[in-house]
């Protein structure tokens, strides 16, 4: 496991957040379940016969699929394959659910080579219209991939808020949000406070879903 070395909320001043783009709880076409209410009660009817891949131990594809297992009380058994590897599996029927990056799985739903149970932001995605938030079955349930500029600990607060404008004159521009809503994301402008509070609770909230997973640094 690569390790840092710094420490993000120690070392680093957030500048500004930039976009956010959901995961995606896809199934292999052969997973008798055509939504969420029905994989969570085939998964129950099948405790641990479930293959959940992911991108690799501790990818945030394994930690959105943990947090699904806390939240709707399944058993699933988890497979961590090397990062490309996922969609050959995914589709040969090898692994049968995997929360995978919109970005990256869109071309797989609309080809019909995987079934997409939901989203995993609180909206739905305007690129997958028609695919509930996993938040409408599972309330509270919240997960995605956020970009950032951080800067040194002790740059001066004055720089901090002029790179912050820049970046939101950025993030706020039609064509930057039309390009982003292209690759199933959003943009995500805010003060240099907000992406603070936003490093502050994700930190939080996914230290519970790695105690919960029981994962240990490799």
């Amino acid at each position: 496991m690569f390790r840092l070395r710094f420490y993000v909320i120690h070392d680093l001043a957030p500048v500004a957040s930039i976009g956010r783009v959901p995961f995606v709880m896809e199934v292999h076409p052969s997973v008798p379940a055509n939504t969420v209410a029905e994989f969570i009660a085939h998964a129950k009817a099948h405790p641990g016969k479930i293959n959940m891949a992911s991108a690799g131990t501790g990818n945030p594809s394994q930690l959105c699929g943990e947090l699904f297992k806390m939240m709707a009380g399944v058993n699933l058994f988890h497979v961590p394959y090397r990062g490309s590897q996922v969609f050959p599996a995914l589709l040969a029927g090898e692994a049968q659910v995997y929360f995978g990056p919109l970005i990256s799985s869109i071309g797989y739903i609309r080809a019909g080579n995987v079934r997409a149970l939901a989203v995993t932001t609180t909206a739905r995605s305007p690129a997958l219209p028609d695919v509930p938030a996993l938040s409408e079955i599972l309330p509270g349930y919240d997960a995605s991939a956020w970009q950032g500029i951080a800067a040194p600990k002790n740059t001066p607060a004055e720089i901090i808020e002029k790179l912050n404008a820049q970046v939101n004159a950025s993030t706020t521009d039609p064509e930057f949000q039309a390009r982003l809503a292209n690759l199933g994301g959003t943009a995500l402008p805010g003060s240099s406070a907000d992406f603070a509070k936003l490093i502050a609770a994700d930190i939080e909230k996914w230290a519970k879903v790695v105690k919960f997973a029981g994962l240990k640094p490799e």
